[in-house]
Order: C-alpha cells, then sequence, then structure tokens
C-alpha cells in the first residue's frame, strides 16, 4: 500500500540538504516539493522563503531558473509553474505538480486527498505553503515510507506524518 510522507520546512537551504539526502537514499520520482513562486509576487516574501522564477513553459521539462528551484526543484521531476486561486503562484515538482495542475479549484488541499491526506490536514499544508514554507513529499511504499521519514526527521521538518 502507498503511502505519504508530508513534511514542511521554513528554510530553504535544509529543504534542499533533506532532498539531496533522499536522493541519495534511492529515492528519486516519489519526492515532490511545493512552494510559492516568491519571484511571481513583485519582490514580496518573507525572511527564507523562495524567491525563483520559472521558464514560461510551465510544468513540463524541469527547465526552471532562479536561485533556489535550480537547486531545490531540480532535484525533483517536472518542476513548473502554478497558480491557486487563494495562493497565488507556485513552484511544484515532482508527482505532485501534476496532481495539483488539475486541482486548482480544490487548491492543495483538494490535490492532497488523492495522497490519503485528510482535507484539514491538507488546508494546514496549504497555509504553511501560503506563509512561504516549503512542502516536501513522497509517496512511497510502507518500507521505504519509514526511510523517509526518518531522513526529513533527521532534517529538523517542523511538521513530519506519514499518511
Amino acid at each position: 500500500m502507498a503511502k505519504t510522507v508530508v513534511a514542511v520546512f521554513s528554510n530553504e537551504q535544509v529543504a534542499k540538504e533533506a532532498v539531496e539526502d533522499l536522493r541519495r537514499a534511492g529515492f528519486d520520482k516519489e519526492i515532490s516539493i511545493l512552494a510559492r513562486d516568491k519571484g511571481k509576487e513583485g519582490g514580496e516574501g518573507q525572511e527564507g522563503g523562495l524567491n525563483m522564477g520559472v521558464d514560461a513553459g510551465g510544468i513540463g521539462d524541469g527547465v526552471a531558473t532562479g536561485g533556489v528551484l535550480g537547486g531545490l526543484a531540480g532535484l525533483a521531476a517536472g518542476a513548473g509553474a502554478l497558480f491557486i486561486p487563494g495562493i497565488g503562484p507556485l513552484i511544484a515538482a515532482g508527482p505532485i505538480a501534476g496532481m495539483l495542475s488539475g486541482a486548482a479549484t480544490g487548491g492543495v488541499a483538494g490535490g492532497l486527498i488523492d495522497w490519503g491526506i485528510p482535507e484539514a490536514e491538507g488546508r494546514e499544508y496549504e497555509n504553511d505553503v501560503r506563509q512561504g514554507k516549503i512542502l516536501v513529499s513522497v509517496r512511497c511504499d510502507d518500507k521505504k515510507a519509514d526511510q523517509a521519514n526518518r531522513i526529513l526527521k533527521d532534517h529538523g521538518a517542523e511538521r513530519l506524518r506519514i499518511h
């Protein structure tokens, strides 16, 4: 049975290190990253938020520009830009990008329901992203979920849960 491990980070460098460790442990296409695209907000943003831009092509080949996107979202497949009403421009990479591209009306929380995440918790993750935090998730089998959980925990994820 597939599980989803979800972690929230405030610090982009820590999130990047966590994703790099996941990749070293053999995770690849299972990794998803979701963050506000502060580069599309005219310079608005909080300390520690992502400041990046995306190629005008949107979700697709993962070609992206900008500081952290190249280093963080570039570690996951299919990086691209999304716009979710009520949240604004987002950067999504990995399986979450395709899932959310069709869920714009339900927002992040609505898209996460398909991964077994209760709507109330999905709303909390959505609020975290709205506040400039970075969501890192790994969708995998039970055995690998425990390993992903340990890696993310070792990097001090603010909120970490297996669904």
